[in-house]
């Protein structure tokens, strides 16, 4: 006896379906399983009549309502700034005198700016004031490290 390892039968492979010496293969003479009516119809046709089986078994999410879409109205919209870039904007705007300074320190205010939460990426280089509705740990540590402070208002990002 002769066993032969690595060798599989592949019993779906379209030319087993082609079987016998004929023109058509088995599945009749006028026309069966050639043209588009063995297909069943476009894309997504028939998965509620005679598709059904396929609905269900591969698509089982298909049919009936899930979950809640809110309004985009009530979604709170989080705008994020890292401090690398704020400290960047913060040059400028010390450059062209439209800061407010408090302690000797300037007064960032990122609700005015259109930024409401302040992300960790980036070095602080000099003391400053930030107001904002969100920040990470790590830039309020950051922000404290260089001698300044991080102000994180109370309420809904947005008021």
């Amino acid at each position: 006896m002769t066993v032969v390892y690595g060798m599989v039968v592949r019993r779906r492979k379209k030319s087993r379906k082609l079987r016998g010496r004929s023109r058509s293969h088995g599945y009749g003479r006028i026309g069966q399983h050639r043209k588009s009516g063995s297909r069943g119809g476009f894309g997504a046709v028939g998965f509620g009549k005679h598709k059904w089986v396929t609905a269900i078994k591969y698509y089982g999410g298909y049919y009936g309502k899930h979950g809640f879409t809110r309004p985009l109205e009530i979604i709170p919209q989080v705008t994020p700034i890292n401090v690398g870039t704020l400290y960047e904007i913060v040059n400028e705007l010390i450059a062209l005198n439209k800061l407010p300074m408090e302690d000797n320190k300037p007064v960032v205010n990122l609700v005015e700016l259109g930024y409401s939460k302040l992300l960790g990426a980036g070095r602080a280089l000099f003391p400053i004031k930030v107001i904002t509705w969100l920040a990470t740990e790590r830039a309020v540590k950051k922000i404290r490290e260089v001698g300044g402070e991080v102000l994180v208002l109370e309420g809904k990002v947005g008021g």
